[in-house]
């Protein structure tokens, strides 16, 4: 089982980033702050990561690229999933939560088909259909904007372990407490800085300003269209927390 690192200070609270790039630049210095980190790579998980990524990137003077993940969304839901598809195939279920959903096979197969559809479609339009250089030996980070169940960054883990990294670090703003120990078990190390641990978790609950990214927002994070000392939220989106 791989390290847990979180900032002690923030356990339990909500709140605690003014927005996304708020989170990355104090993840940086996290990461900064514990050791050196030898050819590190980082691979946002789009579209919440892209943001916390640059400013992780930008910490640690690193190479920055995309890691394609998709849930595999319950039929008739827009958010929740029980599982993911990575950018080579890789599926990952979620066996215990699908047996609760009572999810026939045929629900299975067509939610797992729907979804690498989705995830060839973003690979086209947010990688020109390449997949994330992972350099042999290197330390691979991989960021999202938080972890609720931890399925998905685990497809993401087990994609990159095949191509024989050197480390693998989770590096995330915000995770439940349940997720941070499952990603633990795969990855080298996780460090979340606010790790909360109630028995209800929402990734936005640790944001004052919290909106969906749509797929033009990503593209400019990607090119670098933002600054990466300073977020523009999306006016129409933006919700502000107390």
């Amino acid at each position: 089982m791989g390290e847990i690192r979180d900032d002690p200070r923030l356990r339990d609270r909500e709140y605690v980033f003014s927005d996304r790039h708020d989170a990355g630049r104090r993840l940086g210095e996290f990461l900064r702050g514990l050791s050196a980190i030898p050819r590190p790579v980082v691979l946002a998980i789009p579209a919440g990561g892209v943001p916390v990524g640059r400013e992780l990137a930008s910490a640690l003077h690193s190479p920055f690229s995309l890691a394609i993940v998709r849930k595999i969304r319950i039929p008739g839901t827009t958010e929740s999933g029980f599982g993911a598809v990575a950018w080579d195939g890789e599926v990952l279920i979620n066996e215990e939560f699908r047996a609760a959903l009572h999810l026939s096979a045929a629900e299975v197969k067509q939610a797992v088909s729907d979804t690498r559809q989705n995830v060839r479609e973003r690979l086209a339009r947010f990688m020109d259909n390449r997949p994330p250089h992972i350099p042999e030996g290197a330390t691979m980070i991989l960021t999202d904007d938080g972890l609720a169940s931890g399925f998905t960054m685990l497809a993401a883990i087990r994609s990159i372990r095949k191509q024989h990294p050197g480390r693998i670090i989770v590096a995330v703003p915000t995770g439940s407490l349940s997720a941070v120990r499952r990603v633990a078990e795969e990855a080298d190390l996780v460090a979340c800085l606010n790790i909360r641990s109630g028995r209800t978790f929402a990734v936005a609950d640790a944001y004052m300003q919290w909106y969906d990214l749509d797929d033009s927002e990503v593209t400019r994070e990607i090119r670098g269209e933002t600054p990466v000392n300073g977020a523009i939220p999306h006016p129409e989106k933006k919700q502000g927390r107390p």
